[in-house]
């Protein structure tokens, strides 16, 4: 634990702690009375507002939409279901910035939309919540339909054979089992909806605001620190109380139910019934998830001869110091040192937290580990700017910057895809090897290794995509000489012009086929204690 530890002390609670003592301490003493002026202001209470009733009207839509699709990829086998199953996980391993894109090209001026029936949502409140659907369906088909596939169907058909209806014996039997699942699935889609930046961001222009969004315009924009740390531990406060009865359901979820192998329970539709919901989902993915991003594409290439993408190897000397295209040179650099840190950071957590004799405080950090997911990315990236300034650890001009803060968001995936199987391996097989006189690293790498190296590759391959999708945090750090993928995105799309716009489009579509590409890689790697987060 000694080096997880001072990684997320470091780079995290650091960094954090130096933007809110900046913002609230002044001649010494503390402001807390700046706490109560802010969330007072009538502006304020109101991103307040918007922002939690954002959060709950994306989690209930997701909800709706997906829960549908969890029954079919866990109780129906079909031609082609694994290749869908990777179409519908593609959004949530994109970056924000490629999802607020493509609903942009779909909803927005000139859109798809606007093209065939002069119809723009790009300035309503839908835009935003059909982008946060889109990002997150994924999450409500992994975790409710990966435990709904290993449920025993036998015990709704026993309900039945005694007299139940079909909707009696699902109310009473089946949806008690999901219920942990459901709120684990509602509580992460709500955390990252309560946190959204980059699809309100570009999709909210200066009508919605998030706490995220705010807190970027108050440091970036306002300059006014005092402001942004309050809302800073707001946000903190909301999100410590998400991840509390995150955990609890988790615990829930691990330890009150048998289950059987999934591969048991799929079966060909059935009547009409079934074939009907098959034919829903399959319609509702086309729409929500397969049109943005084909619309994006389409977008990205509107201009004869690739022209988009050519004008990405040129340098407009304004808003880059480079070519744009040098941007996916960059990422692929940054997210590779990224997935590195973030293995050697995560793989060790994880096998301190998968000990059967851990103690109370180790457990506790499981919790804590989960915090760069939820807590202002703007606010580690601008806290990185001010406590990574002085030696011994004056870090502003050097490169590993970037990699360190999207290290901090894809360590908490390798703990989450590597603890199930460690804490699966038989701790005998470990015993037996010590007796034979194995030293502890030999242990590791003969006994260990073996059995995790599939979830190892999984979760490089979650953090290399994450890694590389990372903006709140990057948009403050990237050099204008070795700019990311997402931050150029962003910048492309505030800037006026067609030309703009279409580079946008270009390289949104790059981010997305390689963030696509990755996945691809990791649906063969994937196993049945892998495959789900």
């Amino acid at each position: 634990m000694a080096l997880p530890v001072a990684f997320f002390a470091l780079f995290f609670a650091w960094p954090v702690a130096a933007i809110v003592t900046r913002g609230l301490k002044a001649d010494g003493a503390w402001q807390w009375g700046r706490i109560a002026d802010v969330v007072t202001q009538p502006d304020i209470r109101h991103v307040l507002w918007f922002t939690t009733w954002q959060a709950l009207a994306s989690t209930a839509l997701t909800l709706l939409l997906a829960l549908p699709a969890a029954y079919v990829f866990a109780r129906l086998d079909f031609p082609g279901k694994q290749v869908l199953r990777a179409v519908v996980t593609v959004p949530f391993v994109l970056p924000t910035v490629v999802a607020g894109s493509a609903f942009l090209a779909l909803v927005g001026h000139g859109g798809l939309l606007d093209e065939l029936w002069g119809v723009r949502l790009d300035t309503t409140v839908w835009a935003i919540l059909l982008a946060h659907v889109f990002f997150n369906y994924a999450v409500v088909v992994r975790t409710v339909g990966g435990l709904w596939s290993q449920l025993d169907p036998r015990q709704e058909e026993a309900a039945r054979m005694l007299g139940a209806s079909p909707l009696h014996a699902w109310r009473k039997v089946t949806l008690p089992a999901l219920a942990p699942a459901v709120a684990a699935a509602a509580l992460m889609v709500f955390l990252f909806t309560f946190t959204s930046f980059g699809v309100v961001q570009i999709l909210g222009g200066p009508t919605f605001s998030t706490l995220e969004v705010e807190i970027y315009r108050q440091t970036s924009e306002v300059f006014d620190l005092s402001t942004a740390a309050v809302l800073t531990l707001v946000q903190f406060v909301a999100v410590g109380a998400i991840l509390v009865v995150h955990a609890w359901t988790v615990r829930r979820r691990e330890t009150a139910l048998r289950l059987v192998d999934p591969k048991a329970t799929a079966r060909r539709p059935r009547g009409a019934g079934q074939w009907a919901l098959l034919a829903g989902v399959l319609v509702t993915i086309t729409l929500l998830l397969v049109l943005p991003l084909a619309v994006l594409v389409r977008r990205s290439l509107d201009a004869p001869g690739f022209g988009y993408y050519r004008a990405l190897a040129n340098s407009d000397g304004g808003t880059f110091l480079v070519a744009p295209v040098h941007a996916v040179w960059t990422s692929l650099q940054y997210a590779v040192a990224a997935t590195a840190i973030a293995v050697v950071i995560g793989g060790l957590a994880a096998a301190a937290l998968a000990r059967r004799d851990a103690g109370r405080l180790v457990r506790g950090f499981d919790a804590l580990l989960m915090l760069p997911l939820g807590v202002s990315a703007v606010t580690v990236g601008f806290g990185f700017l001010i406590a990574l300034d002085k030696p011994p650890l004056d870090l502003r001009e050097s490169w590993i910057l970037v990699p360190l803060a999207q290290a901090l968001v894809g360590a908490p995936f390798v703990v989450r895809t590597m603890l199930p199987v460690l804490r699966a391996v038989d701790v005998r097989l470990r015993e037996a090897a010590a007796v034979l006189g194995a030293s502890p690293w030999r242990v590791w790498r003969e006994v260990d290794l073996p059995l995790v190296r599939r979830a190892l590759l999984v979760a490089a391959g979650f953090a290399f995509a994450v890694s590389l999708g990372e903006f709140g945090a990057t948009v403050f750090i990237a050099r204008p000489d070795n700019p990311t993928l997402p931050v150029a995105v962003a910048r492309l799309l505030s800037r006026p012009g067609d030309l703009n716009y279409g580079q946008a489009m270009a390289l949104s579509t790059i981010l997305m086929v390689v963030c696509a590409a990755a996945l691809l890689i990791l649906e063969r790697l994937r196993t049945d204690r892998t495959g789900e987060f």
